[in-house]
């Protein structure tokens, strides 16, 4: 009898599926109960106890206690069957690439063994000074490895494990000199690192000391690699299915912690963003949603956004939160306040709301450059034009309200020159919507191109905000005619704008029907009427903005200060006012 013969022989399937599903009877030989592969109210999942075979009549999954387990905790046919082979006590032949990965396996069960036998003492003086529980330091594993050269390497050999063995398995270190080997963690705190099925892959270690590194884990290996692993996924796994639902957040004790006081879905990743293979890992997991909750102070909010960086492409919902008080998790649950970190966790930023706000406090979203900073910051997560990826879809949207763009503008941007590095004032111009006062002052160049005279009227010391607003006006100045403008930008990029900005300005379809005649004066006429609203809507604008400057100052001044600053700001307020009713009269 083949060992997969023997294993459905020694197993019932009713056992094997009950325990991920409440069956009840259905009929002779039959049981019944809610499919665990897809959300339904009635039950329409049966099992054949006697034929060994499950079916939904919803889904249409079936198959036999292999295909069971395969599909309810996603895992490869070898690592299904060497599971039910274990609980029936069958042993099962492994190949060789099999049988060195349970060599690696058997080793790190035995160096583990040898942490937890050394915890007593200063190790566990560390836990518990951290606020461990004697139950939490249990159920984690946690230990301690001695200081000493080769104390791991003598008890190994002791026990017939080879140098070679160890080395493979990582826990031994080489000096590149003398060849001598000695133990790779010593005088450390030891955190057993499980995938997420469970099995021993490797160890973290932190120094209790002064010594360098800090932290320090198990080197690459046949199966530890940091980038597929997450700390505590294998303890978070069942409420994070269940939810749909993970919490990511930066060290070994944060997790620990955090599922101390019941937040059972933290994980954390090995010094690493999450990557490509960690997304894939939890999509099979059917986890939807990501909290990455990390330190409050800079480190930790270029680490939420490499995080999110990492996950472009799969659909998590994701939310970036941060610490309170500035502390990290452990020490928040530490010091008995669990209700800021829940309150923390229920709030947040989303994925959307975090990168927009970075970059408008990294930027200044009224300057043209700082547009151009802000778009490029967040192209990388804007580009996706999949309908089904809404963070992306929602990310335009927020960058169009933010900057003043219009979105089929965004798009065609996007689709055909995000390719390239620049993006000229020129091109950023012909984005933005007619809705702040840089638009407003490119109305006023355009009533300028019908009437250059126009510029006599200004008073030469405004401050543009409009980069190429601003090299245009001060190029103008002594021009009597709209080609004399245009022809001073021969060959330059500002020469398709005024040319495009002329044409819409002399439109007839805007003015009327009028003879060329009749419309060149109605158009000299609208462009002063509008040079002089415009004028007025600027300068009403910066007074605006004056004000806003002295109430931040006043914030901070005391005396005589503060009340030579209130003055100045009941001044302009008044003269705002009677801008507004001069406006209002003409």
């Amino acid at each position: 009898m083949s060992s997969k013969e023997e294993i459905r022989a020694r197993l019932s399937i009713a056992d094997v599926v009950g325990e991920y599903v409440r069956l009840t009877p259905a009929g002779t030989g039959r049981m019944k109960g809610l499919c665990p592969f897809h959300k339904e109210k009635t039950p329409s999942f049966q099992v054949d106890t006697a034929q060994g075979y499950f079916y939904c009549f919803g889904c249409k999954a079936g198959g036999d206690i292999f295909n069971f387990l395969m599909r309810v905790e996603n895992l490869a046919f070898g690592d299904a069957m060497r599971k039910l082979a274990e609980k029936a006590g069958v042993a099962v032949e492994t190949r060789g690439g099999e049988r060195e990965k349970r060599d690696l396996y058997d080793v790190n069960a035995f160096a583990l063994a040898y942490f937890r036998e050394h915890l007593s003492g200063e190790g566990e003086a560390y836990f518990a000074s951290r606020g461990l529980t004697p139950e939490t330091i249990e159920r984690f594993e946690l230990g301690f490895a001695p200081p000493g050269w080769d104390g791991l390497l003598k008890r190994a050999k002791a026990r017939g494990f080879t140098e070679r063995q160890l080395l493979e398995a990582g826990l031994l270190s080489e000096n590149p000199e003398s060849g001598r080997l000695y133990d790779r963690f010593r005088g450390r705190v030891m955190f057993p690192i499980r995938d997420h099925l469970g099995r021993l892959v490797g160890f973290g270690g932190r120094v209790l000391g002064d010594d360098k590194p800090k932290y320090l884990n198990s080197p690459e290996t046949e199966v530890f690699k940091k980038g597929e692993l997450l700390y505590g996924f294998d303890k978070a796994r069942v409420a994070a299915q269940k939810s749909g639902e993970l919490v990511v957040v930066e060290g070994y004790m944060d997790v620990i912690m955090m599922h101390q006081h019941g937040f059972d879905t933290a994980v954390a990743t090995l010094g690493t963003s999450l990557t490509a293979e960690h997304a894939a890992l939890l999509a099979r997991m059917e986890v939807r949603a990501l909290s990455l909750l990390f330190d409050r102070d800079a480190a930790g909010q270029r680490a939420t956004l490499a995080g999110l960086d990492q996950v472009v492409g799969a659909k998590f919902s994701v939310r970036a939160l941060s610490v309170p008080n500035g502390k990290d998790p452990a020490d928040t649950l530490a010091g008995g306040r669990a209700d800021l970190l829940r309150s923390a966790l229920a709030e947040g930023l989303d994925e959307v709301e975090f990168r927009v706000l970075a970059a408008l406090a990294q930027h200044d979203a009224t300057t043209t450059a700082g547009k151009r900073a802000i778009l490029h910051m967040l192209l990388p997560r804007m580009q996706n034009l999949d309908p089904l990826d809404e963070v992306a879809s929602r990310m335009r949207s927020a960058v169009c309200e933010k900057l003043g763009i219009r979105p089929e503008a965004l798009l065609d941007w996007i689709a055909s020159k995000a390719k390239r590095k620049e993006l000229s004032d020129v091109q950023l111009d012909g984005m933005s919507n007619v809705r702040n006062e840089e638009d407003a002052e490119v109305a006023l160049l355009k009533a300028i191109l019908l009437d250059p005279t126009l510029l006599e009227k200004l008073d030469g010391l405004r401050t543009w905000r409009n980069d190429t607003v601003k090299k245009i006006m001060l190029a103008a100045r002594g021009t009597r005619r709209p080609e004399e403008i245009i022809r001073t930008f021969d060959g330059q990029p500002e020469q398709q704008l005024l040319i495009r900005l002329l044409f819409e300005a002399r439109s007839p379809g805007l003015l009327g029907r009028e003879n060329s005649r009749q419309h060149e004066e109605k158009a000299q006429e609208t462009a002063q009427r509008a040079a002089v609203e415009i004028e007025s809507k600027l300068t009403i604008d910066e007074m605006k903005a004056e004000v806003t400057r002295l109430k931040k100052e006043v914030m901070g001044a005391a005396g005589a200060r503060q009340m030579e600053l209130l003055g100045q700001i009941r001044d302009l307020s008044r003269a705002i006012e009677a801008e507004k009713r001069a406006r209002l009269q003409a």
